[in-house]
């Protein structure tokens, strides 16, 4: 499990890209670099990483269902990811 205080800080940093999304996207079709150097760095969407939802891992992520690898396949051997089965053959 991830600190707590990263998944924090990657809850923070999704707040700030929300907030400004729209100013920022005004900025740069208007090419006002020097207003949009002035916004706060984590205001940048580039700066945000993909966690795991259940345990904030922030590597092995499968974006189409928000998790880690590891959380995936303990659910899904587990029967809680609907349409997913083991393959064998």
């Amino acid at each position: 499990m991830a600190r707590k205080s990263v998944i924090a800080r990657e809850v923070k940093r999704a707040k700030l890209v929300k907030k400004y999304a729209e100013l920022r996207k005004q900025l740069k079709a208007e090419g006002r670099w020097d207003e949009l150097d002035k916004l706060p760095r984590n205001s940048n969407p580039i700066r945000l990483h993909n966690r795991c939802r259940l345990s904030g891992r922030p590597k092995g992520y499968m974006r189409q269902f928000g998790i880690s690898r590891v959380a995936f396949r303990k659910m899904a051997l587990e029967g809680k990811i609907p349409g997913v089965t083991k393959a064998s053959w």
